[in-house]
């Protein structure tokens, strides 16, 4: 449980301009946020752009990480979707040689009742060989998991440890982590809420903002959790317009501007997504060129 308390950094896949999956810039990913001292790696979720990668590539990707991270921090696999037998196929099939819990998303599109979240979440527990983070983003998927839900499933089922909570809604965060099981995990999902989060009695945060500013992010998340919160409140406040670029045009668009201007990676996506425009380009980069903690 320990190995989840802090930042998770929920890795992009970088493409090159052929669009194929660049290995060499994964592996630099990958070090650069072990090097900051990020807690734990989360592979193939919203932000690795999963949706647009075909079975080989998730593979590939896969391996990638697992063989650069050559076991010195805890994995995190992405396994969700809506079609619940799908995700009972996968959890049954796929090699998780390598990974320490799974991450999976509520349900999206389909918008099923509190009771479909539920019955689908019982079934993703009841298959799981690994530990489950489920992963509530009503942005995306069309439907807010509610505090009543999750904790029933955290209550109900032992596998299930923690959950990642990005639907910006602090007071309902707050509802979970009052009534949770003492060893659940409230994970925020949201960087810019991550510290309030966490200062209410949340264990962290999966970030995207944390891998492009692993060591001050982390740095945060651990002052928070240690309640010092002025000097977390400090790093927080230095970061906060970058949190809010980085979303401004979509994510990973603006984490991967952050990663070209600090030479780790193309800025490339695949379409539906496309690259943040030339205003928001050159401030990521003034940002990233000028950013200090004053």
């Amino acid at each position: 449980m320990q190995a989840f308390v802090g930042t998770g950094v929920a890795l992009v896949t970088p493409f090159k301009k052929d669009l194929t999956v660049d290995v060499e810039a994964l592996k630099r990913i990958v070090e650069f946020n072990i090097e900051g001292k990020v807690e734990y790696l989360v592979v193939l979720g919203t932000t690795a752009e999963a949706a647009t990668l075909n079975e080989v590539e998730k593979q590939l990707v896969k391996q990638t990480i697992v063989e650069a991270n050559n076991g010195r921090l805890p994995l995190v696999l992405g396994i969700g979707g809506n079609n619940t037998m799908e995700v009972v196929h996968q959890l049954k099939t796929e090699n998780l040689t390598g990974f320490s819990a799974i991450l999976s998303v509520s349900p999206y599109y389909n918008k099923p009742t509190q009771e479909g979240i539920y019955q689908h979440f019982k079934m993703v527990a009841e298959n799981a060989p690994l530990p489950v983070i489920i992963y509530n983003v009503p942005g995306r998927t069309g439907s807010n998991m509610s505090a009543k839900t999750t904790l029933r499933l955290a209550h109900d089922f032992k596998n299930i440890i923690a959950i990642k909570e990005a639907a910006g809604d602090i007071v309902q965060a707050m509802e979970i982590i009052k009534h949770k099981p003492k060893d659940f995990l409230v994970i925020s999902g949201d960087d810019m809420v991550t510290l309030p989060m966490v200062l209410a009695g949340g264990a962290g945060v999966i970030s995207v903002i944390g891998e492009g500013f692993p060591r001050e992010f982390s740095e945060m998340v651990r002052l928070g959790l240690d309640r010092k919160v002025d000097e977390a409140y400090k790093i927080h406040y230095a970061l906060a317009p970058a949190i809010d670029m980085i979303f401004e045009q979509g994510n990973p668009g603006g984490i991967k501007e952050v990663f070209k201007a600090k030479g780790l990676s193309e800025n490339t996506l695949r379409l539906p997504l496309v690259n943040v425009n030339e205003d928001l380009a050159g401030r990521i980069d003034s940002f990233v060129k000028n950013f200090v903690i004053s």
